[in-house]
C-alpha cells in the first residue's frame, strides 16, 4: 500500500501535465476548425495525449540515451587512458635499468645508431654488429627513444617490451609522421618525457642523407650535422638522458662546443666580454665594492688576464731560455713576478659560478660573444650558447693595424708577417728571430721602438739584422719634439738598430724565399721577416648588433663620462671614446687607461655613479737605461717647452720599479694625488741646452698657453704633479719655474 501511494506521488504530477497538453492540443484544434468536439471521452484523458505527447517522450528517450551513452564512452576512455598512462611510467622508470643491465657496451660508442640502440635492449647479444643494414643508419640512440611513445600511444602494447620499436619501424614513417610527434608528447608524457622532446629535431635531415651513411662512419666520427646540434639539446635538455652518455660524447667526438655549453653559466649578474686588462680591473673593483658578486668573464683568447707591457719590454732583456713558457721575467730593479695578474687558483670554473655562495670571477677562454641582445639583457657566443646577464662590460679592446701593400700581397707575404699583439704573437716572433737573419720593424711608435731596442740588443749576441723604417723623420717623430726625436734616434742606434727614416713603404715582394720592400723613394730593402707595428684599431664587432653608437673621428664606443653606452652596459679600455671634462673627446690605447677606466666602470657597474675625471698615464722605455712617462695630449704638431737637467745612476727604469716594487709603473702612480708640490731651491739652467744634455727633464705641450700634456723623460714617480697641472688648466708665464716642482735640478 505504501509502494503504491509513493509510485502514485510520482507519476500523478506527469499525468496532471500530460491532461493539460492534451486539453491546449484540443483547444487549438478546436479553434483552428471553427468548432470545439464535444465527443472526446473523458476516459482517454488519463491515457496520456493522444497527439504530439508520444513524440515528447520520444525526444526525452533520445536525449537521456545519447548522454548516457556519451558517458559510458568517456569513462572508458579516461579509464584507458589512466592505463596507458600507467604502462608509460612503468617503461620509463625501468629504462635505465636496462640500458645498464642489457647495454653494458653502449657508454663507449660516441654516437650509435639507434637501430643498433634498440636492438640492444631487444635482443640480448650485445655485440652493435649484429644487424648491419643500408636503412640501419639513423638519429643516435636518444631519439630513439623520443619515437617510441609516439607507436606506443596509437597501437595497443604487446606482451613484448612496449616502447622500444624494431630497426623497421624507425626508418619506415615518412617525415610527415616524425613532425607530429612533439604534440603527441605534450599531451600525454610526464614532465620528465617532454624534456626528450627537442631531440626530435636531430631527424630533420632528409631520410636519404641519414640512410647514405654507412654505419662505420657513425662510430668514428658523426656526421656534421647531427654534431652541430648535439649541443643544442644537451643545453636544452640536460637532465633528460642518462648522465653517463654526455661525458662520452665530448671524449670520442673531439669537439669541445659540448662541454663549452655545458659549464657556461645559463645568467650571470656581472658579464665582462674581453680577458684584458680593464676587465680585470673592473672585476677586481666589483668585487671590492660587492664581496658575493658573481662576475663571468668572457675572452676569445685562451690565457687568463694578463698585462701586455711586458710582452714588448721586459720578457726580451730575460736570460731565462724558457722565458716563452714561464712568462716570467725580472723587473729593472731585479725582481720577478709573472705577466699573469692572477694565478689559475685566483678564479674559480665557470660551471661553478652560479652555485658559488661566497660569488668569485670566473673566466671563459677561447669563446668570442659575437652577438649581443641589449633589449633581451643576453649575449650569443661563436658556438651558439647564450648567456643573459644584469650588467655588461664591454672591454674587446683592440686589433693591431696592417699595411694595405702587405694585405694585398698575398699568403706568402702574410705567413712572413707579424702583427704584434698577444702572448701567441711574443711566442711566434721570438721564435722567428732565432731562426732568420734579418727582421723589418715598419712603425716609429711606442710599440715599433720598444720591439727594435729589445731586438737590436739581442742582434749585437745572434748576428741578427734588425732594421726599422717609418714616415717620420725621426723615432717617435708623431710624439716628441724634433730635437728629442733626434736624440732618441741617436739612441736606437746605439742598440744595434738600422733606422730608415722618411720611408713610404710602395710595396711588398717575396722572391726567393726573401721579402723585397719597395719605397716610394726608390730604395730597396731585403728582409727574412716582417713587424707590422702600424697601430691600433678598436674592436667594436658588436656596435652593429647592439645598436651602439661609433665615434667617427677617434673610433669605438661613444659612453658619456660615466663610461655607460646604455643604462646597464659600459665600456672601458682601448674600444672606450670618452668624453674627457679638461681634454675634449678622447680614447686612450695606454695600459694605465685600461687600468682607471675599467675600475671606474666597475665602481659605476655597483652604483657609484662616479664621472671619469682622472688623467691617465702611459709610459715606454727604450731598454733599463732610457725611459719616460707621459699624460695628456702629447702631440709634436703642439707647441712644447723643454726643462733638461743632466741624468744621474737614479734616473733610470730602474729606479723607477726599484721604489713602487711593479714593473707596471702605472699601478702605483694612479692612486697618488698631488696637493701642494714644493718646489725646487735650486736654480735651473737654459730651457735650451745641448743634445748630449738630455739626460732627464720635463716636456711641456702647449694648446693657448695652457699647459695640455706633459712627457717626463728619465724622471719618475711625479706623475701626481704632472696630473694636477693638466687638471688645473690654468696659463703659466714662466714654465721654467712650473718645472722646479719635479725637483728634476737634484741629485
Amino acid at each position: 500500500m505504501l509502494k503504491c501511494r509513493t509510485v502514485w506521488k510520482k507519476l500523478a504530477p506527469l499525468a496532471r501535465a500530460s491532461s493539460n497538453v492534451c486539453r491546449q492540443n484540443v483547444r487549438r484544434t478546436g479553434l483552428t476548425n471553427g468548432r470545439i468536439p464535444a465527443h472526446v471521452p473523458a476516459a482517454h484523458m488519463s491515457t496520456g495525449p493522444a497527439g504530439g505527447g508520444r513524440e515528447n517522450q520520444l525526444y526525452i528517450l533520445l536525449v537521456g540515451a545519447t548522454f548516457l551513452g556519451g558517458g559510458v564512452y568517456a569513462y572508458r576512455t579516461v579509464k584507458g587512458d589512466q592505463q596507458r598512462y600507467q604502462e608509460r611510467i612503468d617503461e620509463i622508470s625501468s629504462r635505465p635499468h636496462r640500458v645498464a643491465t642489457q647495454v653494458p657496451a653502449a657508454p663507449i660508442l660516441s654516437e650509435p645508431p639507434a637501430a643498433e640502440a634498440t636492438e640492444k635492449e631487444t635482443v640480448p647479444e650485445p655485440e652493435p654488429e649484429a644487424a648491419p643494414s643500408p636503412e640501419e643508419p639513423s638519429p643516435p640512440a636518444p631519439d630513439t627513444e623520443v619515437v617510441a611513445p609516439s607507436e606506443t600511444t596509437e597501437p595497443p602494447p604487446e606482451p613484448s617490451p612496449p616502447s622500444e620499436p624494431s630497426p623497421a619501424e624507425v626508418i619506415e614513417p615518412p617525415p610527415a609522421e616524425l613532425a607530429e610527434a612533439p604534440p603527441i608528447e605534450l599531451i600525454e608524457p610526464p614532465p620528465a618525457e617532454l624534456a626528450e622532446a627537442p631531440p626530435i629535431e636531430l631527424i630533420e635531415p632528409p631520410p636519404a642523407e641519414l640512410a647514405e651513411a654507412p654505419p662505420a662512419e657513425l662510430t668514428e666520427l658523426s656526421p656534421a650535422p647531427v654534431v652541430e646540434s648535439e649541443p643544442t639539446a644537451a643545453a636544452e635538455s640536460p637532465a633528460a638522458e642518462p648522465p653517463e652518455s654526455q661525458p662520452e660524447v665530448v671524449a670520442e667526438s673531439g669537439v669541445d662546443i659540448v662541454p663549452a655549453s655545458l659549464k657556461v653559466p645559463s645568467h650571470t649578474p656581472y658579464l665582462l666580454i674581453g680577458g684584458g686588462t680593464a676587465s680585470f680591473a673592473a672585476a677586481r673593483s666589483i668585487r671590492a665594492r660587492d664581496p658575493g658578486a658573481k662576475v663571468l668573464i668572457v675572452t676569445d683568447e685562451p690565457d687568463l688576464p694578463y698585462m701586455r707591457p711586458p710582452l714588448s719590454k721586459e720578457l726580451w732583456f730575460s736570460d731565462d731560455p724558457t722565458v716563452t713558457e714561464t712568462l716570467r721575467f725580472k723587473q729593472w730593479n731585479g725582481k720577478e713576478r709573472s705577466i699573469y695578474f692572477q694565478p689559475a687558483s685566483f678564479y674559480i670554473p665557470p660551471e661553478e659560478l652560479e652555485s658559488a655562495e661566497n660569488g668569485g670571477v670566473a673566466v671563459l677562454t677561447g669563446r668570442k660573444v659575437v652577438h649581443m641582445d641589449v633589449r633581451g639583457n643576453k649575449v650569443k657566443l661563436d658556438n651558439d650558447t647564450e648567456i643573459s646577464y644584469d650588467k655588461c662590460l664591454i672591454a674587446t679592446g683592440g686589433m693591431p693595424r696592417n699595411l694595405q701593400v702587405i694585405e694585398r700581397a698575398g699568403e706568402e707575404v702574410m705567413e712572413k708577417t707579424t702583427l704584434f699583439r698577444k702572448i701567441e704573437d711574443f711566442k711566434s716572433l721570438d721564435k722567428v728571430s732565432r731562426n732568420i737573419n734579418s727582421i723589418t720593424i715598419i712603425g716609429g711608435g711606442f710599440l715599433g721602438s720598444e720591439l727594435a731596442c729589445a731586438l737590436g740588443r739581442r742582434s749585437n749576441e745572434s748576428g741578427l739584422e734588425v732594421i726599422q723604417m717609418y714616415p717620420e723623420k725621426g723615432n717617435m717623430g708623431k710624439v716628441l719634439p724634433e730635437y728629442l726625436s733626434n736624440w732618441t734616434t741617436e739612441k736606437v742606434k746605439s742598440e744595434g738598430v738600422k733606422v730608415i727614416s722618411e720611408a713610404l713603404v710602395k710595396s711588398v715582394t717575396c722572391k726567393d724565399d726573401k721579402l723585397e720592400i719597395q719605397l716610394k723613394d726608390g730604395r730597396l730593402v731585403k728582409t727574412d721577416h716582417i713587424v707590422a707595428a702600424v697601430g691600433l684599431e678598436p674592436n667594436v664587432d658588436l656596435a652593429k648588433s647592439a645598436g651602439l653608437e661609433v665615434d667617427s673621428d677617434f673610433g669605438g664606443f661613444r659612453v658619456n663620462a660615466e663610461l655607460q653606452a646604455r643604462s646597464n652596459i659600459w665600456v672601458a679600455g682601448d674600444a672606450a671614446c670618452f668624453y674627457d671634462i679638461r681634454l675634449g673627446r678622447r680614447r686612450v690605447e695606454h695600459h694605465d687607461h685600461a687600468v682607471v677606466s675599467g675600475r671606474l666602470a666597475g665602481e659605476n657597474m655597483t652604483g657609484a655613479n662616479k664621472p671619469y675625471w682622472h688623467q691617465s698615464m702611459f709610459w715606454s722605455d727604450l731598454g733599463p737605461d732610457v725611459g719616460y712617462e707621459a699624460i695628456g695630449i702629447v702631440d709634436s704638431s703642439l707647441p712644447t717647452v723643454g726643462v733638461f737637467a743632466k741624468a744621474t745612476a737614479k734616473d733610470t727604469p730602474k729606479a723607477a720599479t726599484e721604489k713602487s716594487g711593479t714593473g707596471i709603473r702605472s699601478e702605483s702612480e694612479t692612486e697618488d694625488t698631488a696637493t701642494s708640490p714644493v718646489a725646487s731651491s735650486t736654480p735651473a739652467p737654459a730651457m735650451v741646452q745641448h743634445k748630449d744634455d738630455y739626460g732627464k727633464g720635463v716636456i711641456f705641450y702647449l694648446r693657448d698657453k695652457v699647459v695640455v700634456g706633459i712627457i717626463l723623460w728619465n724622471v719618475f714617480n711625479r706623475m701626481p704633479i704632472a696630473r694636477k697641472i693638466i687638471k688645473d688648466g690654468e696659463e703659466h708665464a714662466d714654465l721654467n719655474e712650473v718645472a722646479k716642482l719635479f725637483n728634476i735640478h737634484e741629485d
